[in-house]
Formats: structure tokens, C-alpha cells, sequence
């Protein structure tokens, strides 16, 4: 069976949302009409769609947070979404989850859902100036969402991130993903993979800056300080590796002295190492445990 897909149109929804004047209206609208799709991905988050108190921590907030455009910044959303439909950014989207489901179904990998649904939302890019600009989420087997304020680094690497976020969905089909106890090595691999999917399907120079803006002796330190750090668990001390000290900082955890996204980047070569040592396709390691290809890679065994 073939897996089918849902693109949600959040064009004409952020054009309905833009008209509502009432801020509470406004901010009902969005929970209830443009997160509803999404409703049982941010339930298994632990999401609610409204806070039971005031200002509590809800989709608004959470949306904020993962770098959506602030749905009163009237501004921002309507620029960012002239931008997105002169670009034609959903026939793009459509292509590519075209292509990477064919991909899937070609070598016999899933996805573990009746449909995948996918939604584009307009982001705020003072709050993602290290992403350029961009990012995704696919952690949830059947859901996809990105959020972008286009420009002209990002707009040509979007096949590519929707191709990282699809592959977290095919991978969360065969492996389960332990918020709580993911350590640092399971984190890697499974960004590593699903860059090397991105890489498989739309080439190494369409990847994010996630992976691509080390040189080379940070790449060799980063793999140093990870290398100490692959059996740390819990989500807090695993971002503090992955996401570097930047956004550590940003976000409240322990800098533990990395550049920007180091565990993305030191992902990636695990990854690719390993494929290389042991003539693995992308879709043959997306099937492999993480300390496996951890092991396998060669990348810590000094």
C-alpha cells in the first residue's frame, strides 16, 4: 500500500487569520482552525491547544517558541507569505513528498501512518537567524510542518529539509524515540540519518547550516567533546550537545563549549562514515540500532 499524504493549505488560513481583527478571536482561530490537523501530533507532545490557565504554555506558545512568526506581527506574516506563494513554495512541497514516498516505497521503508500531513508556516527570522531562516519538524510519524521566512539562501534548500523531516518519520516508524531518555548518541544518529536522506535525494550543497557551516578543525573538535558525551540522557543536557552553545544559551541549558548545531553536523559524519565503511545505502542504515552505526562509523575509536 501506498502511503498518502495531506498538504494543509495554511496560505489561505494565514489570509483568513490576517483579517480577524480581535486579538483573542484571532489567537482561537489559530489553535482551533490551523492546529487542529495537527492536533494529535502536539497531543503526543504534550501540547495543549489551549492552556486551562492564562497565558499558560499552549500551541501559541509552543509555536512561538519552535520560531513561528508571532501571529499578531501582521507585518511579518503577510510579507513572509507574499514571498512564500511568489516562490510557489507548496507546488515544490507537493513534489518532493512525492518523491521521497516513492523513495521509501522503492526500498521498501514506511512510514507508520494513514496519511502524512504537512503544513508550511510563516516564521520569525530574527528568532531563527542561526537556521537562516528555516526549519522543520518530523518527529511524529505522520505529521510534517515547516517553518520559513523565505530568502534567498533557504527557498532552494526546502526540498531538502521537507526530505530531513520525512526521514524522522519513516525512522520513528521502526524505532521509538524516548523523549526522556534519548542520549546524545541516539540524538546524532538520528540527525545524521536523516541529513544523509536529504544529501541522498537533493545533494550534499542543498543541506542546512546545521551541517554545513563548520570548518573542519571544529568539526574535529566537535567530534572530540561528543565523543565523551554519547550516553548522556535527557533532553535538556542532549540539546546542550546538539544544539551548541548559542542556542544553549538562548534556551537555558548548560553550554558545554560547541559551536552552533555541532551534534548535527558530527551526526552527519557518523552517519556517512559508517555508509562508507560498510557499503551501506541511506536506506539500508535507516534500519540499523544507533549504537550500531555509532560503532560501526570508526569516529570515536581513537
Amino acid at each position: 500500500m501506498s502511503m498518502s499524504y495531506r498538504l494543509i493549505d495554511t496560505f489561505d488560513q494565514y489570509e483568513e487569520l490576517l483579517s480577524i481583527m480581535d486579538l483573542e478571536e484571532r489567537n482561537n482561530y489559530f489553535r482551533y482552525i490551523m492546529m487542529t490537523p495537527f492536533k494529535e501530533m502536539w497531543n503526543l507532545l504534550n501540547v495543549p491547544i489551549k492552556a486551562k490557565q492564562e497565558n499558560g504554555y499552549d500551541v501559541l506558545m509552543a509555536t512561538k517558541m519552535l520560531g513561528y512568526a508571532d501571529i499578531s506581527n501582521d507585518e511579518q506574516i503577510r510579507q513572509g507569505l507574499n514571498d512564500l506563494k511568489n516562490q510557489n513554495v507548496y507546488v515544490i512541497a507537493e513534489k518532493t513528498i512525492k518523491n521521497c514516498i516513492e523513495s521509501a516505497n522503492k526500498s521498501g521503508l514506511k512510514v507508520k501512518a494513514d496519511e502524512i500531513k504537512f503544513g508550511l508556516y510563516v516564521a520569525n527570522p530574527d528568532q531563527l537567524e542561526l537556521q537562516k531562516g528555516y526549519t522543520g519538524f518530523g518527529g511524529i510519524p505522520g505529521f510534517i510542518t515547516v517553518n520559513i521566512y523565505p530568502n534567498d539562501y533557504n527557498v532552494p534548500k526546502i526540498p531538502a529539509v521537507i526530505a530531513h523531516e520525512f526521514h524522522h518519520n519513516i525512522r520513528f516508524s521502526y524505532f521509538d524515540w524516548d523523549h526522556g531518555n534519548v542520549t546524545v548518541g541516539d540524538y546524532l544518529v538520528i540527525e545524521g540519518l536523516a541529513d544523509s536522506f536529504a544529501k541522498e535525494l537533493y545533494g550534499a550543497e542543498q543541506l542546512g547550516p546545521w551541517v554545513t557551516s563548520m570548518d573542519k578543525d571544529d568539526l574535529e573538535y566537535s567530534i572530540h567533546v561528543v565523543g565523551e558525551a554519547l550516553d548522556i540522557k535527557g533532553f535538556a543536557e542532549v540539546s546542550s550537545y546538539m544544539f551548541g552553545d548559542e542556542i544553549a544559551k538562548l534556551e537555558g541549558y548548560q553550554p558545554v563549549g560547541l559551536s552552533f548545531c555541532a551534534g548535527y553536523a558530527v551526526g552527519y559524519e557518523v552517519v556517512q562514515s559508517f555508509m562508507k565503511k560498510h557499503n551501506k545505502t541511506i536506506y539500508e542504515a535507516t534500519l540499523i540500532p544507533s549504537d550500531e552505526i555509532i560503532k560501526g562509523s570508526g569516529l570515536f575509536t581513537s
